[in-house]
């Protein structure tokens, strides 16, 4: 993972984020329409588990202190600006998928949102 390398270099700590969405009744996500409340919010904690975990083990075997956040917000780009500067983070580290054209542009990339909203500086890694 290039943000931990990267952390790594510079002596500093990693924050792990993940985002999910709060469960509505009215979704067009088939995991919503098919689970109940309690099973969304418990899947949904399941998975930021697992994507934690890795960020974690990437971590520990880079020998970098550690911590991770599981953020509930149907805004993954305000969650990220918003916890990066509630924890006083120095940088922001991103993957960007690389969409382009029509489907970019319709989308909109979450990478993206966070690069314009953010006061946090963010570094982008393809």
């Amino acid at each position: 993972m290039a943000g931990v390398d990267f952390a790594r270099e510079l002596g500093a700590e990693v924050v792990g984020l993940t985002v999910t969405p709060a469960f509505h009744v009215l979704s067009t996500d088939s995991e919503m329409l098919e689970d109940t409340p309690e099973q969304f919010t418990a899947n949904s904690a399941a998975r930021a588990g697992r994507i934690l975990a890795d960020v974690e083990n990437a971590a520990r075997e880079a020998g970098v202190p550690y911590r991770g956040k599981h953020v509930v917000d149907d805004d993954p780009y305000a969650a990220i600006v918003a916890t990066a500067q509630r924890l006083g983070c120095d940088l922001i580290t991103m993957a960007s998928h690389g969409r382009r054209g029509l489907k970019g542009l319709l989308l909109g990339s979450e990478t993206q949102k966070v690069l314009v909203h953010s006061t946090v500086p963010v570094l982008v890694h393809r």
